[in-house]
């Protein structure tokens, strides 16, 4: 899709929801695991999406996906760059490049079952954003990465997580 059929969309989109903001919330297509074998996952929506995860074979599974943390950091990665490139689209910034990586520093020893006194899962996470576009200064690329780590879905839920709840269906 051509910037400017991007930006179009875009600003549709703003048009109704800045008519009807209540359309702007909506119950989002659920994602549903199941085991397969072993520790390994599949991952399926409501529209045939589809992905495989599963443990190292350090850790006992199989190696045939990649593991949940690596989706996260993907999550993380992917909103980011697609928040960089809708607001340049906006904004009518030509972007030539746009790399995001994302790192993080874990610690597995909860989730064996080592002591609940140690922190789960990432310790802390890492973004390096690559980014070059034509007709833009360095201060404009700098804040349209700036704005879309502020504002991306994803990146805002990490800062401001939602309260979970569990339902558990014993068959």
């Amino acid at each position: 899709m051509q910037s400017l059929n991007i930006r179009e969309s875009l600003e549709r989109a703003i048009r109704i929801y800045q008519e009807r903001p209540q359309a702007g919330q909506r119950k989002t297509a659920p994602a549903t695991a199941t085991l397969v074998e072993g520790l390994q996952c599949q991952i399926t929506g409501p529209h045939g999406e589809e992905v495989i995860t599963d443990m190292s074979p350090e850790l006992g599974g199989g190696g045939a996906g990649s593991h949940p943390g690596w989706l996260l950091r993907a999550s993380i990665a992917s909103c980011t760059a697609t928040a960089i490139a809708m607001r340049a689209a906006l904004l009518g910034i030509q972007l030539k490049t746009v790399e995001v990586t994302v790192e993080s520093h874990s610690d597995i020893r909860r989730v064996l079952g080592m002591g609940d006194s140690i922190p789960g899962g990432m310790l802390s996470l890492r973004k390096h954003v690559k980014i070059g576009g034509e007709g833009a200064t360095a201060v404009q690329l700098r804040e349209l990465v700036e704005w879309a780590d502020a504002n991306c879905p994803v990146c805002c839920t990490m800062r401001h997580p939602p309260t979970p709840s569990l339902e558990i269906e014993v068959i």
